[in-house]
């Protein structure tokens, strides 16, 4: 069967999000250009892409990097036949990328934003081809996670929805498609969890580990929520907390908990603490080079 996969794929945004999604991509066979925001990050994203597919194939992965493009220049992006946005989680800044895009881009099948939370609605206002646009929102880590939610905007044609499930599907992972609201099914879901979580400790209820424990035991997770919020980033979990409190109520409000931690710089594993104490050699794994989205299903 013919694969869906067009030969070029572009990701823009070379962070932890985005070199995971070019691994993909490449692991899928296809040539990447991975755009970060100077030579010098382009190298760094460069780095990170190789960390990761050692990670997940424990192998060498001299063939995928030599279909690997760095670079700064979002010019460069004119044969992508896939775009995927995925820089920091502010409107303006993925607008502004997103219309680059566009411009340098204007054959590109399928034009996508890896966004955890912000409405797609919002993001395709002014676009020219707002039908090719929509959400593809991977899960970190990008190569070992089996999930990608396909976020379809109002705008967004059938026939573009139906090509990313295909897209989904070819790289391996299970597509759920999810109309447009402000943090799809996963980041409402996730945080919502989260902040119940983090009042717990709030109010004493129990310890962080504690809690973690019984969703762990009792409810099958993988990862307790709080030990998740530090993988995830605390500053991460507060900016779309402050979303989507800012457009679906007060349930979403951030404890007063949350905000003091990330003020003291207690962002979680990247920081070396937040509800946990994390070896020196975790610290950067939640970094945002270039912004990158840093979630873990936000």
């Amino acid at each position: 069967m013919t694969t869906p996969l067009p030969p070029v794929i572009a990701v823009i945004g070379g962070g932890v999000m985005g070199s995971g999604i070019a691994g993909a991509f490449l692991r899928a066979g296809c040539n990447v250009i991975l755009i970060e925001r100077d030579e010098a990050a382009a190298e760094q994203a460069r780095d990170r892409v190789e960390r990761q597919l050692q990670r997940a194939s424990g192998a060498a992965v001299d063939d995928g990097l030599a279909r690997l493009t760095v670079g700064s220049d979002v010019a460069g992006i004119g044969q992508a036949g896939l775009i995927v946005e995925a820089v920091v989680e502010d409107v303006m800044a993925k607008r502004q990328v997103l219309a680059a895009a566009e411009r340098h881009a204007p054959n590109a099948r399928l034009l996508a934003t890896n966004t955890s939370s912000i409405s797609i609605d919002e993001l395709a206002a002014g676009m020219a081809r707002p039908d090719r646009f929509l959400g593809l929102h991977f899960f970190n880590p990008v190569l070992s996670s089996a999930l990608v939610e396909v976020v379809v905007g109002t705008a967004t044609a059938s026939t573009a929805a139906a090509y990313a499930v295909d897209v989904v599907r070819a790289l391996a992972k299970q597509p759920v498609t999810v109309h447009n609201s402000p943090g799809f099914a996963s980041s409402r879901l996730g945080v919502l969890l989260a902040l119940e979580a983090i009042r717990m400790v709030e109010e004493g209820v129990a310890t962080p580990e504690d809690i973690d424990t019984v969703m762990t035991l009792g409810y099958r997770h993988p990862v307790g929520p709080l030990r998740l919020t530090d993988i995830v980033g605390l500053d991460v979990r507060l900016a779309i907390a402050e979303y989507l409190a800012g457009r679906l109520g007060p349930r979403f409000e951030p404890p007063r908990l949350l905000r003091d931690l990330v003020a003291r710089g207690s962002l979680g594993r990247k920081a070396g603490r937040g509800f946990y104490v994390w070896p020196a050699e975790s610290a950067g794994g939640g970094s945002r080079e270039c912004g990158s989205s840093a979630d873990q299903g936000d």
